[in-house]
């Protein structure tokens, strides 16, 4: 894998991946980056002891995007014919939204900066969002006149519904972080010196619970996004039997039993 991608599996279950070209800020649309992008996500896709995926970027900032230079000088994913730059986008960047769509373990991004652009897409990606007072989100594609080509609309409209990510998106104005927990858009906003331990720290308690719950439970939710009732209620009933029946089960609850019992 390159170094430019660092992922830390932790004996806790919980893996920590890190956008690590701070020089760069980042940038999401090299493709040595995006290649070991989605060969570390492949290996935590494929890895059953990794129970939660923490994303966060090396440096001052999460991550600046696409690399505006590039674009201007048609270089890199940005040269040729529009079919090759559609193709470009297929096989490269686009596979991190499958991937990440894809995954039954929750995923936490610990934005610890300007999440712009595909970066910003990235953390939207991501199942929760913690925020370091620095942070800001922007969904800044129009004003360098060109669209979200790595399907954050379809993220941005889940999260904050269609009237605000029109707006949002339309104006391609950066969202600071105070405004993105009114939003909604993170779930707490900390101390940049306090964002990993916390993000680590709520992942780590996610990871202590019976991970074929989390997994069943995260696919409930995901479908509950798509499916009709009648449908999502056969699904569920399907999942809780097998959850019935798991070893973890059985542990939690005579885990939640024993107190009472020492206490009679």
């Amino acid at each position: 894998m390159s170094d430019k991608i660092l992922l830390d599996r932790r004996p806790d279950g919980v893996a920590l991946l890190t956008l690590n070209d701070p020089a760069r800020r980042n940038p999401l649309s090299d493709r040595c980056m995006l290649d070991a992008l989605v060969a570390a996500l492949r290996q935590v896709e494929q890895d059953g002891a990794v129970r939660v995926l923490v994303i966060t970027g090396a440096g001052p900032v999460f991550s600046a995007g696409g690399n505006v230079k590039d674009m201007q000088a048609k270089a890199g994913m940005f040269s040729g014919t529009g079919v090759e730059i559609a193709e470009a986008y297929l096989s490269g960047v686009q596979q991190i939204p499958q991937i990440m769509q894809r995954l039954d373990i929750p995923t936490i991004a610990a934005v610890n900066g300007p999440a712009m652009g595909a970066g910003c897409d990235l953390s939207l990606m991501c199942d929760m969002r913690l925020a370091s007072s620095t942070a800001r989100f922007g969904e800044v594609f129009v004003n360098l006149g060109i669209v979200s080509g790595d399907g954050g609309g379809w993220f941005l409209v889940r999260h904050l519904g269609y009237q605000r990510a029109c707006e949002i998106s339309f104006r391609g104005r950066p969202v600071e972080a105070e405004e993105a927990l009114r939003l909604g858009l993170v779930l707490e906003v900390v101390p940049d010196a306090e964002l990993l331990p916390r993000a680590l720290a709520l992942a780590g308690e996610i990871a202590a619970k019976s991970a074929p719950a989390i997994r069943m439970t995260k696919r409930l939710l995901r479908m509950a996004e798509r499916t009709h009732l009648q449908d999502f209620l056969a699904a569920a009933a399907a999942m809780q039997a097998a959850a019935h029946g798991s070893a973890e089960h059985d542990q939690a609850l005579a885990a939640a039993l024993a107190p009472r019992a020492g206490g009679a």
